[in-house]
């Protein structure tokens, strides 16, 4: 079965503590504007128990059309997964404050450590676009990465982002619904 977004699910339990190994292993819970980072700190000691997993599920799964804890806004959270392996994950995020704005942008995904390389970013981001246009009316779409994540760059620009500025680590790539990326208007790898 080919990669897909869905919703969160429990049917990937067992694959998603798998890639939330990987991503302590490379440092991941340290980072401190990440949404992944924060979720790892806050349920990982939980996630492993089958109760503590689908309440998670409840919690982070589908779109959040209300203003949440702490000022976070209404987001969409989706994962790339293929048959029961969890290989990803999506967010969109559905207006911006000032910080997302300069720094976290509308989407923001992550691929699992051992699934890199292989076009899932590129993928991922190309079926999220059309949702966001479409579904949520978000257009143009800002996504930001590192400076240093030349992989994440190449992925925003392959989907047809155009760079803008950079404000400290921070690039920051503008995507509209002009946007063709790559070969026949699909974006490339």
């Amino acid at each position: 079965m080919p990669p897909q977004l869905i919703a969160p699910t429990v049917r990937v339990h067992a694959s998603f503590l798998a890639a939330m190994d990987e991503f302590r292993e490379e440092g991941t819970a340290a980072s401190p504007r990440s949404n992944l980072a924060r979720e790892l700190r806050t349920w990982g000691d939980r996630w492993p128990a089958a109760e503590g997993f689908a309440e998670y599920v409840d919690t982070v799964g589908g779109t959040s059309r209300d203003e949440r804890v702490g000022g976070t806004v209404p987001m969409t959270t989706l994962w790339w997964v293929a048959g029961d392996s969890y290989l990803g994950r999506l967010t969109i995020r559905h207006h911006l404050t000032p910080s997302l704005h300069a720094y976290g942008g509308h989407i923001g995904y992550a691929v699992r450590p051992a699934a890199r390389r292989r076009g899932h970013a590129t993928a991922m981001l190309r079926a999220a676009l059309p949702y966001a246009r479409h579904t949520l009316g978000i257009d143009p779409v800002l996504i930001t990465c590192d400076d240093t994540n030349t992989g994440s760059r190449r992925v925003i620009e392959a989907c047809g982002g155009v760079f803008e500025d950079q404000r400290e680590e921070k690039l920051r790539f503008w995507i509209g619904a002009g946007a063709t990326g790559g070969p026949a208007g699909a974006c490339a790898r």
